[in-house]
């Protein structure tokens, strides 16, 4: 069966800074007319960010950030969106370094989500970094965040009784577990030179 919706008509309602609103009239697949209503979103990466300590034990960097659509203070991995023309991993690093003030020496590639498919284009590019190596931060105009460390297990605790609510950031503690469990491998790469 296709379930593919094809546009008739394509409107903009809204275009921002960041985001820009659309209202399309479309054909079902039963040949009906209706509505969809969705934010074009430029996409964004998330970074899962390895902190091996002494003794070898291994804590993910995290961060607090005021969220004012839902009036709260989050708990998140790092992350942002695309610059134009940026690639992914680009962007991973520089968000990463801006964020946290961490450079990592090795990446890898996990996967995407699309966190709100109702009414977003929104993609999100996973990517896991290791061998991390501190330095200055350089947060964007208008950013106020605090880093802080975690063990994976207090990561999922938190996630488990509800102290963290971000799509990405559970979606990267499932990806994170079973990557410390061996069920889903990483290919891991240098990281290209700046």
């Amino acid at each position: 069966m296709d379930l593919t919706e094809h546009p008739v008509d394509e409107r903009e309602l809204f275009k921002g800074g960041f985001l820009h609103v659309r209202r399309d009239r479309v054909r079902l697949p039963d040949g009906s007319l209706t509505e969809r209503e969705y934010i074009l979103h430029p996409g964004a990466v998330m970074i899962i960010p390895l902190l091996e300590r002494a003794g070898g034990a291994l804590e993910v960097v995290l961060e607090r950030q005021y969220r004012y659509p839902v009036q709260r203070t989050l708990v998140e991995f790092p992350a942002g969106k695309l610059d134009p023309g940026e690639s992914a991993l680009a962007c991973a690093q520089r968000e990463l370094r801006e964020e946290t003030g961490y450079v990592a020496r090795q990446w890898a590639r996990a996967g995407v989500l699309h966190p709100v498919v109702s009414y977003s284009t929104e993609v999100i590019e996973i990517w896991f970094a290791r061998h991390l190596v501190s330095g200055e931060r350089a947060l964007d105009e208008g950013e106020f965040l605090e880093v802080f460390s975690a063990s994976p297990a207090q990561l999922q605790a938190w996630c488990h009784g509800g102290e963290v609510t971000d799509a990405k950031t559970l979606v990267g503690a499932l990806w994170l577990q079973n990557v410390l469990a061996g069920a889903w491998p990483l290919e891991w790469q240098g990281a290209p030179a700046a």
